[in-house]
């Protein structure tokens, strides 16, 4: 039986490739973003019978439940939500200032929650739905740089952990997708924000923006394999909670665990000292 698919930033990058894919197996798609003209020019030659095309700024509450509403209203349910609409708010955490940290969350963070509030009691109501959210490895590991960034993803790990267990009753699979680095817009001026505040501190070890600029258009992941993959995850009858996106993002994440479990193995009596004693 197809789907019907709900994709927040589908406009470019993974979120559009997303749409090509569920609509390239006879999936039915509601398409949303801020821009609706890029999502016609994105969009335009899909049989309009199985897309639809929807503005929506996930950040502004108010939008989404008529967005929810409209998309079932337009084909009867949603079967897969793909949180995919973030941006990178890179910078030392001391050179971002608290307005342009709240702008990250607002999207990356509350941006998530204002889709799952207003989409979880259709898939409630079906007792079955799949919720994807796109994380990424940062947040399971922390990035010089990127401390915000890193902060939202790490929010969004322990969302999706969290839901799992509150929605595996009613048949609702959640799964945290974990891109490493995607040939995606993401490191582009058009996407990415850096640290506007200057501390001689850290301009004396060199800019953020230089130490991730090299990666543009150079990195590993493809964005149309990972959208393949998602896809493959959306048709299993038991999704992983977590999947790890690109071979850097397995090689970074081992990387972690490995020091992670020496830890906690160096410092188990310390940890267990602080029980009450028998």
């Amino acid at each position: 039986m197809s789907k019907v698919w709900f994709i927040t930033g589908a406009g470019r990058g993974i979120g559009a490739d997303v749409v090509r894919a569920a609509l390239a197996q006879g999936d039915k798609v509601v398409a949303t973003g801020r821009n609706l003209a890029q999502l016609q020019a994105s969009f335009g030659a899909a049989d309009p019978a199985r897309l639809m095309l929807v503005e929506l700024d996930v950040a502004v509450e108010a939008q989404a439940l008529p967005a929810v509403e409209a998309a079932v209203a337009r084909f009867g349910r949603i079967d897969v939500l793909v949180n995919n609409a973030a941006y990178g708010q890179m910078g030392n955490l001391e050179e971002v200032p608290m307005a342009d940290i709240g702008r990250q969350f607002a999207v990356n963070v509350y941006g998530v929650m204002h889709m799952l509030q207003a989409a979880l009691p259709v898939m409630r109501r079906q007792r079955a739905g799949h919720v994807i959210n796109i994380s990424s490895v940062g947040g399971l590991v922390g990035f010089n740089g990127a401390s915000v960034y890193c902060a939202t993803k790490y929010a969004i790990e322990g969302l999706s952990a969290s839901l799992a267990l509150e929605l595996k009753p009613f048949g609702i699979h959640v799964t945290a997708v974990e891109p490493g680095f995607f040939r995606t817009e993401f490191l582009e001026q058009s996407s990415v924000r850096y640290g506007t505040r200057v501390i001689d501190d850290y301009a004396a070890q060199g800019s953020v923006e230089d130490a991730y600029s090299p990666y543009r258009g150079k990195q590993l992941g493809d964005p149309a394999r990972l959208a393949a993959a998602i896809v493959r995850l959306a048709g299993m009858e038991a999704p992983p909670a977590q999947f790890l996106a690109g071979s850097d993002a397995v090689a970074m994440t081992s990387t972690a665990l490995e020091a992670r479990s020496a830890d906690l193995q160096e410092w188990r009596a310390l940890s267990a000292s602080t029980d009450h004693q028998a």
